[in-house]
């Protein structure tokens, strides 16, 4: 049984709104963000939230501020990841207080959760449909991989992507392991198996 409470949180670059799962006794919390062109209604955010719920995890949905002022189009990464951050350490004084964080998100939301983990002191990082590789460019300049965000990261991270994911396969690494699903990177498909990934991960991890 959890209890769903949704309130703005402050920021320098606008309100955030967060969306609060919360168990009775949480082992953990974990905090996800949403793609860039998407909200937390996404369906691998749905099936991943249901799996920790599961787990007696409670889960934050954190729309970024651009989104809360109905914009579709993303804010600059330094703006996304100083947004997370003001929204991470109020709800560590709130929602997940004195709880093991862990923080994630599904591609955009992934990335930002990669980058500021590390000052975050959060404990694992779950990503859904991390954007490896961007499409090639109209400038014919080759796309730049993403793969040092992911390898900047010093705690578990669990990268559930989808097996036709246009954004490839990011690899396994000793703290990184990579479940590859049915669908492709909007992970509408092969639920069932994000959520078993995303419960026995967090068995290990909290």
């Amino acid at each position: 049984m959890s209890a769903t409470v949704v309130r703005e949180v402050d920021t320098p670059h606008g309100p955030a709104r967060v969306h609060s799962h919360l168990v009775e006794k949480p082992r953990a919390a974990l905090v996800l963000g949403h793609g860039a062109g998407g909200g937390v209604t996404a369906r691998d955010l749905v099936a991943a939230t249901e799996a920790a719920l599961e787990h007696d995890v409670s889960v934050i949905l954190v729309e970024q501020p651009y989104r809360v002022a109905g914009r579709r189009s993303p804010a600059p990464a330094a703006t996304l990841d100083t947004a997370w951050r003001a929204v991470v350490e109020a709800l560590r004084v709130d929602e997940a207080r004195d709880l093991p964080l862990v923080v994630g998100g599904r591609s955009s939301g992934a990335r930002v959760a990669c980058r500021t983990a590390g000052a975050l002191g959060a404990a694992a990082v779950l990503c859904l449909a991390f954007p490896l590789v961007p499409p090639a460019r109209r400038s014919g300049a080759p796309p730049v991989s993403r793969l040092p965000e992911l390898e900047a990261v010093r705690v578990p991270v669990l990268v559930v992507q989808g097996a036709n994911d246009r954004f490839g396969l990011p690899p396994a690494a000793p703290q990184r392991n990579v479940v590859v699903v049915p669908g492709d990177h909007a992970l509408r498909s092969g639920l069932a198996e994000l959520r078993a990934a995303v419960r026995a991960w967090l068995e290990e991890v909290v």
